[in-house]
């Protein structure tokens, strides 16, 4: 399915979010989520289903001061 993340069009097979992150690479990162603009918390990733167009936000903690 065809989604935004972070802006940017993706191509993605897995239906849930934990699936998305998995796929995108972020599976084991600590990041922020977002979909549609709504805050996705981490326990909720795997139940929560993407559909066609969809805009996800991905948010990494920066270090420093």
């Amino acid at each position: 399915m065809k989604i935004l993340v972070n802006n940017e069009p993706r191509e993605i097979a897995g239906p849930s979010l934990a699936d998305a992150l998995d796929e995108l690479g972020y599976g084991g990162a600590v990041v922020a989520t977002a979909v549609n603009g709504d805050f996705a918390p981490a326990r909720s990733r795997p139940s929560l289903m993407l559909a066609e167009g969809d805009r996800l936000e991905l948010l990494a903690p920066m270090r420093g001061g």
